[in-house]
Formats: C-alpha cells, sequence, structure tokens
C-alpha cells in the first residue's frame, strides 16, 4: 500500500551541509504480513526524479513458512522496478509474463492504462534458509504516456554495465551514469546505480547530470560532507552540489534520481496518476472485476476499505 502519509518526523533537514539537502529514515509498514521499510513517499519528500514510492524489503531469512507472497494486484500510471541483493522472487502478470528475477537482474513493468501482477518467493526456487533482500521502486510515467499500454521486461545481471577501479563497483540499473548506460528502456528519465565501496574508497556522486539525486545506504556507513550516515538511510543531495562520498569500512548504496516529474502526482494504493479522477476509476474498476487476470493466480488482494 501507498497511502501518502502523515507528518514524518524522520525526514531531517540539513542545511548547513554543502551537500545534503534531507534524510530520510525510512518508516516500517507491513504488506501481507512480510514487513517493509518505506523510504518514499514521505512527509518531505514526495518523490525524488521520477521516483514516487521506494520500499526495501528483508534481509530476513526464508524459513518457518516465512515467504513474501503477494497475490494479484493492479497498477496504473507508473512503472515498477524490482531490484534484488539475495533471493529470487516469481513475477507473474497479467500480460502472461512469468519471470524469476534475481540478484543484479532487474523488472521494469510498464502498468500504463492498467496491469496486474503477482510476486512470490515460494515459486522462485529459494531453499529453506534462504536469503531475501531487494528494493522495489515506482517511477511515474510523464504525463502524456500515464495511459501507454502495458509491458514488461526482463535483464540480466549481465547485460546491465559495471563501471570499476579505486575500490568502487557501480552497476548501471537505469539511465546513465558514469558514462555508462543501461539497455532498460525506460519512462520519465530515471537514474538508479547499484555501488559498492571498500573500506577507503571516495566515489564523486554525478549529481549535477540530473534534477535530483539521493542515496539510499543500502549497508555500512557512508560519510558525507563529514559527516557519517547509517544503513537504511536515504539521503537526498541538493541540486548541482558536487558530491564525494566516502567509506571507513565496506558500503553498499543505490544511487536513484533523475529528472523532475512533469507535475505532482497522487497516489492511492497502488495507483499512481496526475488526475485523482483517473485513480476514482481505477478503484471501481479493481473493484468490479474489469482488470485483466493474471494466468494461473487465483487469488488477488481486495480494494483497500
Amino acid at each position: 500500500m501507498s497511502i501518502l502519509p502523515d507528518h514524518d518526523p524522520t525526514a531531517i533537514a540539513d542545511a548547513e551541509s554543502p551537500s545534503v539537502d534531507t534524510v530520510i529514515v525510512p518508516r516500517t509498514r507491513d504488506i501481507g504480513g512480510f514487513a517493509v521499510s518505506r523510504v518514499l513517499p514521505s512527509a518531505r519528500r514526495r518523490m525524488v526524479g521520477p521516483f514516487v514510492f521506494f520500499d526495501r524489503f528483508g534481509p530476513v531469512e526464508l524459513i518457518d513458512g516465512r515467504s513474501l507472497e503477494i497475490p494479484a494486484h493492479p497498477h496504473i500510471g507508473l512503472a515498477t522496478v524490482t531490484y534484488l541483493f539475495a533471493g529470487a522472487i516469481m513475477h507473474r502478470d497479467s500480460l502472461g509474463t512469468a519471470q524469476p528475477i534475481r540478484p543484479g537482474a532487474v523488472n521494469w513493468m510498464t502498468a500504463g492504462r492498467g496491469i496486474v501482477h503477482a510476486e512470490r518467493t515460494s515459486q522462485a526456487g529459494n531453499p529453506p534458509g534462504a536469503g531475501l533482500s531487494g528494493v522495489q521502486l515506482w517511477v511515474a510515467l510523464p504525463g502524456a504516456r500515464e495511459e501507454m499500454s502495458p509491458g514488461f521486461a526482463h535483464h540480466d545481471c549481465a547485460a546491465l554495465p559495471v563501471m570499476e577501479g579505486e575500490g568502487v563497483q557501480a552497476r548501471v540499473i537505469l539511465g546513465r551514469a558514469f558514462s555508462r548506460r543501461s539497455p532498460v528502456a525506460t519512462e520519465g528519465e530515471p537514474v538508479c546505480v547499484d555501488c559498492r565501496l571498500e573500506a577507503g574508497a571516495r566515489l564523486a556522486v554525478p549529481a549535477a547530470e540530473v534534477d535530483e539525486c539521493a542515496a539510499y545506504i543500502v549497508a555500512g556507513r557512508l560519510r558525507v560532507d563529514g559527516r557519517d550516515f547509517d544503513a537504511s538511510r536515504l539521503v537526498v543531495f541538493k541540486p548541482g552540489a558536487a558530491i564525494v562520498v566516502s567509506a571507513d569500512a565496506p558500503a553498499r548504496l543505490l544511487l536513484v534520481g533523475g529528472a523532475r516529474a512533469d507535475g505532482p502526482r497522487h497516489i492511492w494504493w497502488n495507483f499512481v496518476s496526475s488526475s485523482r479522477d483517473r485513480i476514482e476509476a481505477a478503484k471501481a474498476d479493481w473493484r468490479a472485476g474489469r482488470f485483466p487476470a493474471v494466468p494461473g493466480e487465483v487469488e488477488s488482494i481486495p480494494l483497500p476499505e
């Protein structure tokens, strides 16, 4: 679910820092008995570039019946990005797609005028005790493309370009960064990069190349402007700032950002749109069973009341 949050005291403005605009500490949310960290939207920051939603799930062991089982549910007006650090998830959707995703690969699903999908770890071949960790992000489609045809694309880890050197490895998941471009065809000009830093490494963040940029700290600790930030923080950078981050010990971060969205977006449950009326129509369509079905799925998530 992604109903807009109330006042969020965990979002911290950092006016004295030359590079850091805001630091967001995620809130815990439950999705069908599975706890996730909700990074975006936050009360202080609804979006970073075209990213309107950011959930981190795991790390967790898939033992004692615990798994990520999300039955069929609808989306409109957005594209979902699924990227894993550990474990595997089976994606199925109303286009007939059945695609497992594993660490380092990326799923880009365009909802457009409407798509339904389900995500399950029980169908992805995870052995008992396997770890699961990853993120799902939503990109707000440009206003002129909100009603585009739905679609799905999967790219294996080996297809994503990597920059390496001086204790840094950066895999470009979406968009262009570090003179490399991801093969993923996108809407809304998003940029997403998975970066690993060895102890003592420094990374010049290409924030000036995009309208907005932030770093989500997956693991370890990141230093910016002489200040240390712990794991699970989203550090939002000031536009146009010259940013260098460093790590005293091994660290991992996800750079996210890109072009600003072409206007505000309304979010209700799994629906994103520039029009409140369009969201109301999507609610009525899901309630009445007018969305397409996911082959092989018999369960679906009811519309929240």
